[in-house]
């Protein structure tokens, strides 16, 4: 019965998704006893179906342009050590980033506090005044961590700038706002 029903569905679909003009009336054969047929004939059907055309047009849309220059200096980046008895050392970068526009800003570790086995990465945004005009970047600023394998949480304080790549982020207005369980972990580093 489910190989009937199948062919019936797909043909239902195909006959009500067009549109169907019947252009001549059938007619059965005529049949002798003497098993002597004539031929039949069988009704002619125009279909006419969706007319689909398929082109292009010129629009104008926001393309990324993307110049980035990297140089490599040498720079002191704090490298914190996290001794635990019983457990193993990783070492790892904490990179906190954000994707910015309008106004040049700058994106400064502040603290990182630790509870249980996870670790939160606290930076400040702050704005610099200075126009982009029209251009996007991407800040950042790090510390190393030398500590047994923990969770890590990015949260920085300042308005959150209108990228979507910034949503991997906790934004808050200030420390003040910052939730009970990270107020209440300690703190392991502390910008100077």
């Amino acid at each position: 019965m489910k190989k009937l029903i199948l062919p019936i569905a797909v043909a239902t679909i195909l006959f009500t998704s067009c549109d169907v003009t019947k252009k001549d009336s059938a007619e059965l054969p005529e049949v002798d006893v003497d098993v002597d047929a004539e031929a039949g004939e069988l009704p002619e059907y125009d279909v006419d179906w969706a007319d689909v055309d398929i082109s292009t047009r010129t629009e104008t849309v926001e393309v990324p342009k993307l110049v980035v220059v990297m140089e490599e200096e040498e720079v002191e980046v704090p490298t914190i050590d996290v001794n635990m008895p019983d457990e193993e050392n990783i070492e790892r970068s904490l990179v906190v980033e954000a994707e910015i526009a309008d106004t040049e800003k700058s994106l400064d570790i502040q603290e990182v506090r630790a509870s249980n086995k996870m670790l939160f990465v606290i930076a400040k945004l702050e704005d610099m005044g200075t126009d982009l005009q029209d251009k996007k970047m991407r800040i950042q600023d790090q510390v190393n961590l030398n500590a047994p394998d923990m969770s890590v949480k990015y949260i920085i304080i300042g308005e959150r700038p209108d990228r979507v790549f910034n949503n991997m982020n906790a934004y808050y207005n200030a420390m003040e706002d910052l939730p009970q369980n990270v107020k209440d972990a300690d703190v392991i580093y502390s910008r100077s």
